[in-house]
């Protein structure tokens, strides 16, 4: 990780090894590296444990490759969001070992790392349409190094699914509640646990729930405490907010 890469350079330092000019041109990216198109945070894993993350869409594939490229050199493990099979074909031409998460259309390159505590986030969703977003959250989860358990298809529509799960919940040491149509699966969830509970509300739904921003309010509007909302289908969001609160009190 970068910040070994910096512990190293000091070291050297340190020991006359090299000089200050020969430090500064190791150092010439921090705090980050201008390729033109993109002004990429190089040393973001230095700060807060997680190295920046490519927000595929909208980026055309070269541009993909090319910050892929620049934030391998500097870090082991680098995700792509909303990425299409397009934007992956494109990126493992280039990195034979890149994976795709198909269902949360994230690209990985690097492998996961292990669990840094043995607490745990569960991922649960109202139903099925509700995966892409929880799997999202799910992925981005383990790969910042969390032990991830997932719950789909637990919805309020048939509450006795939930309460068949309630010792998992118990268990939990935060919830990723994702779901559409009404949004009340976070609320229900959270009058049941006491861990927090992230909503993560999803554009599932008919009509008159607005491409999940009925949802997005309800769950804003929830009696129940506890709860922290992310925006419409952002699952990485929910993912890293859980992981934050996860690792507390972890050396990352």
């Amino acid at each position: 990780m970068q910040s070994d890469t910096l512990k190293k350079i000091l070291k050297q330092i340190q020991d006359g090894n090299i000089s200050i000019d020969d430090a500064m041109n190791k150092l010439k990216n921090f705090p980050y590296e201008d390729i033109g198109f993109a002004k990429l945070d190089t040393h973001r894993s230095i700060r807060n444990g997680f190295p920046e993350v490519i927000f595929c869409k909208g980026k055309t594939n070269e541009q993909i490759v090319a910050i892929f490229q620049s934030l391998i050199n500097s870090n082991d493990l680098i995700i792509g969001t909303l990425a299409t099979q397009e934007n992956f074909d494109s990126v493992v031409k280039n990195f034979p070992n890149a994976q795709f998460h198909k269902k949360a259309r994230i690209i990985q390159l690097g492998k996961t790392p292990p669990s840094k505590t043995d607490k745990i986030i569960t991922v649960i969703t109202g139903g099925t349409s509700d995966i892409p977003y929880a799997e999202e959250a799910a992925i981005t989860a383990e790969t910042m190094g969390n032990k991830v358990i997932r719950l789909y298809d637990i919805g309020v529509a048939g509450i006795h699914r939930m309460l068949d799960n309630k010792n998992i919940l118990d268990d939990s040491n935060v919830i990723i509640a994702a779901a559409g149509m009404e949004g009340a699966l976070a609320s229900v969830v959270s009058g049941l646990v006491a861990c927090p509970v992230i909503g993560l509300p999803t554009s599932v739904g008919y009509g008159a729930s607005f491409e999940g921003l009925s949802a997005l309010l309800a769950m804003l509007n929830s009696c129940a405490p506890g709860i922290a909302v992310v925006n419409i289908d952002n699952g990485f969001g929910a993912g890293y907010m859980a992981s934050v609160i996860n690792l507390q009190g972890v050396h990352c």
